[in-house]
């Protein structure tokens, strides 16, 4: 997989891809990560992005014409299954959306800014709009690091126990059960007596009906839908 990520501050993105499972990913050749600095596709003297809103308002816009020369550059040298934008009133990004994304071979992800991106870029360069929840952060940066976080983890040959992220909450539509390591008791907590007696039916029946109970519990939402 191919992974393009067009930012105004790439620096943002250095560090998410720098360590821990999704560097492992980009060493052994699963995935490539590409950060793109829209600075580099303007054509204004001083490399400018972004320009006062047409009809006035607070906040600045940021422009079509470096955004769609990098997004026709990145076009003219391979086919891409989708070109994502990171916006507050995108579709809400769920674990199903993740691994439908996970299957796909390249992607671009645009990061917005200030307030936004001309509507002219959403309405013909954009075939998919995401959001990672109901807030507004200061740039599409971090949300397009969760969501390749979150692709990126699925990938066979990422993780070390391929059947890890099965197991992930979301998956199967409800949160993970509890999980205990060792000791097996600590100040007097213990750990249930199911998981120490090595009878796989009962164990997995315990782990489905914790996992019914903290859904319920913690997010019922999910159980109505």
């Amino acid at each position: 997989m191919r992974i393009d990520i067009i930012t105004c501050l790439p620096r943002l993105l250095e560090s998410p891809f720098s360590d821990s499972i999704l560097k492992r990913a980009q060493q052994k050749g699963i995935v490539s990560v590409q950060l793109h600095d829209l600075r580099d596709y303007a054509t204004s003297k001083h490399r400018s992005t972004d320009d006062y809103a047409f009809g006035g308002g607070a906040g600045m816009v940021m422009m079509i014409e470096p955004i769609d020369n990098c997004i026709t550059q990145l076009k003219s040298e391979r086919a891409y299954d989708e070109v994502i934008y990171m916006s507050p009133d995108g579709e809400l990004f769920t674990q199903p959306i993740a691994n439908e994304l996970s299957l796909k071979e390249n992607l671009i992800m645009l990061c917005g800014h200030y307030k936004g991106v001309d509507e002219r870029v959403r309405e013909h360069l954009i075939t998919r709009e995401l959001s990672i929840g109901d807030y507004v952060l200061s740039g599409g940066e971090l949300a397009a690091a969760v969501i390749s976080d979150a692709i990126i983890r699925l990938i066979p040959g990422v993780l070390s126990d391929e059947t890890s992220a099965l197991t992930d909450s979301f998956q199967d539509g409800l949160v993970a059960p509890p999980v205990y390591t060792r000791p097996a008791e600590y100040k007097g907590w213990k750990v249930p007596d199911v998981l120490l007696s090595g009878h796989e039916a009962k164990i997995a029946q315990w782990k489905q009906e914790k996992s019914l109970e903290r859904t319920q519990n913690r997010r019922p939402g999910l159980l109505r839908d």
